[in-house]
């Protein structure tokens, strides 16, 4: 929240018209209609809003300062209120699903009922209308733009009355200036506030006379109107700011130097970290690197600033805040290349205050963030310098690490084209633009698109750049995860044994790179059933990760524990998963935030193994709440919503909601082709999920022809020695026992506990449950003396593994079949 202007004077009448027409929906049935202030850049609508929060916050539970102007900062500012409405979300998490959750909370007003929040600057009702909520709390919206009226209550905020500027001014200059004073001013400049703020500001700092000052505003005038200034610019206060830093060059030029500076930043708040001293790099051929190089200039010359009221300064937050007005008229006074000039300068301040942090590190993230306001209004993408264009892909990157596709898409797309535009194609940060480009729509759930894209820009860069240049390699274990969602897995394991072997020449093998290569080859032998190879070499990755000297960021840690807990648990180790996967989500939760996409992964694969461990309740509730926040986040037909909706409807069938299970997997099954295509090994593990759903409620016939079809496409795509492929089977051959065909069932149970036993071992759970249900088969065709010996040594052999007391264990003592479903594993 800005600060409070401790000079706010008059405007009572439009105070207390606000505090009625707020008050009286306060008990309203419908929800409360937003309000807008609107009226001339520089009228105080902005200073009115500030004093109303501060006026009345004793009547609202919550008060929160949006910033409007641009889309990325309005759900960044939504994003951070999720820890003040107390929801599971943390700052850092990903943006555009912690923005929805918070509008959510705020239309259903809870955890509170009465809150205000206020929309600074939003200057396009279009694309704002659908964000500012509607629900028992207020809203306040600042805006030049008059369109905002028929869309929300409006009201207009004009100049100040005479009376209002005559008291501004005998507040503002306590000594020195009489009524009779203060009225000829006010005259002068129009009683326009901003104005107002900084003539009272010059004389406090300088004690010229009013007649002194009123003459050299008349010549100031006289030199603005022949400057043809745009007819949205108050001419008084055109007038009044050029006098200001006129008196301002005289005693200080540094100042006015920092000053042209500040106008080609945004309008958000400038972390003042930004006039630090420069690197060495960017410090040489820059016009502020000397000044900045002395702290002690650097301090004075922002409060002298300050004290001209050109800028705000905010200590608390260690922020410097200039007027959008005051920016447009510096920058209009300067010729091409000094405009040039000085918004290259505003690039490199911008790269250097962060060309030393990791845009994947999440404890730079709050650094990042800052920046982000200055990023359009400065434009950053009209530069052609390589560390300012490598800038700019940081920001990009450390967007969609954060969890914010949708902003980093539309950064990165106009990166592109501008770029494209200045050198074409083969420019090597449009590549790597483009590298980015690909995994954000992958991420979005643009499965093809990613996968023909790389594929181009591969064959591109590797004739461009070369086979072992950085952003070939880069781009090399991204297309990794291309062949895996297609479904190529042993193309996928192939290519990614030949990108270790490159970053592992080009790179150390402990760098954080190898490092993220040897995660992602560990999940090719998952998904190849090698779970013994894969289990080696993900445990040797994480543990090399968590290495403070790999850098890994946080984000590529929590992804190999994830892949540890994953495989432990396909090995059939649940309760050691279990803790793994706890630990895993406490860690993804504290770092990264509840809602960030590696941390709903992680939820999601927690909820599986504590369903394998028989904690079925637990995991029906973890399951229910990721799948809640995953479609609230990217919707429904989004990989990863995917995989949690078929994660809650196997939790629903092991709790005995075998209805709701069923209708959730009827809805799922139909958009897994859509995904993932008609051949691909996640859409027949779906296709199995939905056959058991049927025959456990009762439609066994449906359940046979839908296995059948299913097991048929693993055998072409993974063979009958695969994991997921023998899962099929066992629950094809309950289909045939249930449907009479028990011969047949004993035929395949025979045949799949020898492979079972092969691949997993004897005491692998899914190996244990397949001779389970061999045992009844054999007991139905009679041949009990070998039912009684295997069910015997299955059930000794089940207990010692899982307990006595675990569902499994009690179902099989029962002598009832056991069923096995599929879980995809993040890709």
């Amino acid at each position: 929240m800005p600060q409070q202007n401790r000079n706010f004077t008059g405007r009572s009448d439009l105070l207390e018209g606000l505090r009625r027409g707020l008050k009286s929906e306060v008990t309203a049935v419908v929800p409360f209609v937003p309000k807008a202030l609107h009226g001339l850049g520089g009228v105080g609508k902005t200073q009115l809003a500030i004093e109303y929060a501060h006026r009345y916050r004793s009547e609202y539970d919550l008060v929160w300062w949006i910033p409007a102007d641009q889309p990325m900062l309005v759900k960044s500012s939504l994003a951070g209120l999720a820890r003040e409405l107390r929801l599971p979300i943390a700052a850092s998490a990903g943006v555009e699903d912690a923005a929805d959750a918070v509008l959510d909370a705020l239309r259903r007003g809870e955890p509170f009922d009465r809150w205000l929040l206020i929309f600074d600057n939003a200057d396009d009702p279009e694309e704002m209308n659908d964000i500012v909520p509607r629900g028992p709390g207020h809203v306040l919206i600042t805006s030049r733009n008059h369109s905002w009226q028929g869309v929300v209550d409006t009201l207009t905020v004009d100049v100040f009355r005479r009376e209002e500027s005559i008291e501004f001014l005998m507040k503002r200059v306590p000594r020195g200036i009489s009524e009779e004073q203060a009225d000829r001013l006010s005259d002068a400049l129009g009683d326009l506030p901003l104005a107002l703020e900084q003539a009272g500001a010059l004389q406090v700092e300088t004690g010229m006379s009013i007649d002194d000052y009123l003459r050299m505003l008349k010549e100031q005038t006289t030199r603005v109107l022949g400057a043809n200034k745009p007819s949205d610019y108050p001419l008084s206060m055109t007038a009044a700011w050029a006098l200001s830093v006129s008196q301002l060059a005289g005693r200080m030029p540094e100042a006015v130097e920092l000053l042209r500076c500040c106008a080609f930043f945004g309008p958000e708040p400038i972390p003042r970290d930004l006039f630090d001293q420069m690197p060495e790099a960017f410090a040489t051929g820059s016009r502020m690197g000397e000044m900045l190089a002395d702290p002690i200039q650097v301090s004075r010359a922002i409060r002298e600033l300050g004290r001209y009221a050109l800028v705000r300064i905010d200590s608390e937050n260690r922020t410097i805040h200039m007027h959008r007005l005051v920016q447009a008229l510096l920058r209009d006074e300067l010729d091409p290349a000094e405009y040039a000039a000085f918004r290259r300068e505003v690039h490199l301040l911008l790269a250097a205050t962060v060309v030393s942090y990791e845009a994947d590190d999440n404890t730079t993230w709050p650094r990042y963030s800052g920046l982000l306001g200055h990023i359009t209004p400065s434009q950053v993408a009209e530069s052609r310098d390589p560390r300012i264009r490598a800038f700019a892909l940081n920001i990009v990157r450390f967007l969609y690490s954060s969890g914010d596709f949708e902003s980093s898409r539309e950064l990165v797309e106009s990166f592109i084209a501008r770029w494209v535009a200045d050198g074409g194609e083969d420019d090597e940060h449009v590549l790597s633009a483009q590298r980015h480009h690909a995994i954000i729509i992958r991420e979005l759930g643009e499965i093809q698109q990613s996968f023909e894209q790389n594929q181009r820009l591969m064959v591109r860069m590797r004739q461009i750049l070369g086979e072992d240049h950085r952003e070939t390699l880069l781009l090399t274990n991204s297309h990794g995860a291309d062949l895996r969602y297609r479904g190529e897995f042993a193309a996928a394991l192939e290519h990614d044994k030949e990108s270790l072997r490159r970053h592992q020449a080009v790179f150390r093998a402990g760098h954080r790179r190898t490092l993220r290569v040897m995660n992602n080859l560990a999940l090719d032998y998952l998904l190849l059933g090698d779970y013994a190879t894969a289990r080696e070499l993900q445990a040797r990755t994480f543990t090399m990760q968590r290495q403070a000297e790999s850098k890994s960021s946080t984000v590529n840690i929590l992804s190999s524990w994830n892949g540890l807990a994953r495989v432990v648990r396909l090995n059939g180790e649940y309760r050691e998963a279990c803790d793994i996967g706890q630990d895993a989500y406490e860690f993804g939760v504290q770092q990264l935030g509840a809602e960030h996409p590696w941390t709903l992964r992680v939820a999601k694969d927690l909820s599986i193994a504590r369903r394998r461990a028989g904690l079925v309740e637990e995991s029906l509730e973890l399951a229910s709440h990721t799948f809640e926040l995953q479609t609230r986040g990217w919707g429904v037909d989004h990989p990863d919503t995917l995989a949690s909706a078929l994660c809650l409807a196997n939790a629903q069938r092991a709790f005995g909601q075998t209805s709701e299970a069923l209708e959730l997997i009827e809805d799922i099954t139909a958009r897994y082709p859509r995904m993932y295509g008609d051949s691909h090994p996640f859409k027949y593990g779906c296709d199995s999920n939905y056959a058991l759903m049927l025959r456990v409620n009762g439609d066994a016939e449906r359940a046979r022809v839908i296995d059948e079809a299913a097991l048929e496409g693993y055998d072409r795509v993974l063979t009958r020695e695969h994991h997921f492929t023998l899962t099929c089977v066992i629950n094809l051959a309950s289909d045939l026992a249930t449907l009479g065909e028990v011969e047949q069932a004993r035929m395949l149970g025979e045949d799949t506990l020898g492979k079972l036993r092969v691949l997993l071992g004897e005491d692998h759970p899914l190996t244990l449950a397949g001779a389970a249900n061999l045992a009844i088969d054999l007991r139905v065709l009679g041949d009990d003396e070998r039912a009684d010996v295997l069910w015997e040594d299955t059930v000794a052999r089940y207990t010692r593994v899982l307990g006595a007391e675990h569902p499994d264990v009690r179902v099989m003592r029962a002598n009832q079949r056991l069923d096995f479903d599929f879980d995809p594993p993040a890709l």
